[in-house]
């Protein structure tokens, strides 16, 4: 039984179709990352797992299942992308509440304090914590009760590339352990190897769903070749090759991915003229430009 399963998911609002006949699913142990524009009906999805939201039509299943029923509140941990809380209570006050509306120990909540990073603050008022410290109380709160499956909506919103680097620590942990974990951010150098499955909404469409490498197969975009050159051979490297020359000893070029390795022969044929070549293959924010078709800012 898949930890989420999402069949044929519509939701309108009069005309607007803001979810448009999605399907998806999650197993457990599995980390997906849920891409998509502003409005392109992510959170709206994640309110339909929890519940919150009603289907105009399709089926969602929970581990077994309906949203909102109790099992299925009893198995979800989740993080909003606005997160806010009492400023007048500590951290350790708020972790504590959380802890006992879940029925669950409170020193679960110490535990997570530590765990997250704010052992240090948890007798400050939540009132004077920064942005990224409310995020971390966020983050504890959904993983009280050791959920079975994980909604988690910008998660690293506010948080520094230390504790960005941390909160994935967190989530492959969660991942090991068999939660399923489902996830949305707009950050998306972090998760080109921090999530297994890659889900791509667009206008209320899932227009792409599959691993980082199946997409950039699917998509051939370009693969870019960046060619370090020995003392004086930049511009008979770079006629060679057909690349264009850049700051003194390098050259730089692309080729489509199943041509790469014919290209690398290519490149390591001119002997000594050649001192490194790095490939880059194509991005995450490429192929989410690509599949989504948004050519603006995420």
């Amino acid at each position: 039984m898949s930890a989420l399963l999402i069949e044929n998911v519509v939701k309108k609002y009069g005309n607007l179709e803001a979810v448009a006949g999605v399907s998806l699913r999650v197993e457990a142990g599995e980390r997906l990352a849920l891409l998509g524009h502003n409005g392109a009906g992510k959170t709206t999805l994640m309110r339909m797992v929890l519940g919150l939201t009603p289907l105009s039509s399709g089926a969602i299943n929970v581990l077994g299942d309906k949203p909102g029923s109790r099992n299925a509140r009893d198995a979800i941990g989740f993080l909003p992308e606005s997160v806010a809380f009492h400023g007048a209570l500590t951290g350790r006050e708020q972790l504590r509440h959380f802890a006992r509306l879940k029925s669950v120990p409170a020193q679960a909540a110490e535990d997570l304090l530590e765990r997250v990073g704010l052992s240090h603050a948890a007798d400050r008022k939540i009132g004077t914590y920064s942005k990224g410290m409310r995020q971390r109380i966020g983050l504890a709160q959904a993983l009280l009760g050791k959920p079975k499956l994980a909604l988690l909506d910008e998660p690293t919103s506010g948080l520094d590339p230390i504790s960005r680097h941390e909160f994935y620590d967190i989530v492959d942990d969660l991942a090991a352990g068999g939660t399923a974990v489902l996830l949305s951010s707009h950050a998306l150098t972090d998760l080109e190897t921090r999530t297994d499955r890659i889900a791509i909404m667009s206008k209320g469409l899932l227009v792409a769903n599959d691993s980082l490498g199946a997409l950039r197969h699917a998509a051939r975009l370009p693969i870019r070749l960046d060619v370090t050159t020995s003392v004086d051979a930049a511009d008979r490297v770079s006629a060679h090759l057909g690349g264009t020359r850049m700051n003194g000893q390098s050259v730089y070029l692309t080729c489509q991915p199943d041509e790469k390795l014919g290209k690398l022969q290519e490149i390591m044929a001119l002997g000594s003229d050649i001192s490194d070549v790095d490939v880059t293959p194509a991005s995450l924010e490429e192929l989410y430009r690509h599949y989504s078709g948004q050519q603006g800012d995420l």
